[in-house]
């Protein structure tokens, strides 16, 4: 997918760079909508209906913001329409995680995902998180997932690190000694 990347790049810096020049633009708020866009334009209903040449832009458009949960802000509007006009909305999904990136390298944060076997209250996800950003060296915007095949204790996922203190995984490394 590295020629979607490429697409979505110039996308996600130019909404990044007018973003951050707006001191009125909270990046956060701008990262949620970018966030909801993209997953809207992940449907596969949504792509085979932009794909339609049957089908206008402005129907396209007019069908993504009626499905947006939340009333859009000029600026994704603005964002939208470039987009869809451009004929690239399957790299939605991707400028997305761009622009996240960029949030995330200007804050000095990263996110990070956990995978766990039960799921976690509020209590242990924050002593999680403490013993995380310790770990790492940097603060990490977290996100849970369930992971009953883990059958006990945790995975973490931050870019392209990982540790994994699951049962599983010791389960995998007690057979692996075994065998060898």
């Amino acid at each position: 997918m590295a020629e979607l990347a490429t697409i979505a790049r110039p996308y996600a810096e130019a909404l990044f760079k007018a973003c951050a020049a707006n001191a009125g633009v909270d990046l956060g708020s701008t990262a949620a909508w970018v966030d909801e866009l993209a997953a809207i334009a992940a449907n596969p209903q949504i792509r085979q209906l932009a794909d339609s040449p049957k089908v206008t832009s402005d129907q396209v458009f007019d069908v993504i913001t009626g499905v947006a949960r939340s009333a859009l802000p000029d600026t994704a509007r603005n964002f939208l329409r470039t987009v869809i006009d451009n004929g690239r909305l399957n790299a939605l999904p991707e400028v997305a995680a761009q622009f996240r990136a960029l949030v995330n390298r200007r804050n000095g944060s990263s996110d990070a995902i956990v995978y766990s076997a039960f799921p976690m209250d509020a209590t242990a996800l924050t002593e999680v998180s403490a013993a995380l950003e310790k770990r790492f060296g940097r603060k990490l915007n977290l996100a849970v997932q369930q992971d009953e095949t883990l059958i006990g204790g945790i995975r973490v996922v931050v870019g392209d690190e990982v540790l994994d203190t699951s049962v599983k995984a010791r389960l995998e490394q007690m057979k692996a000694a075994l065998v060898a």
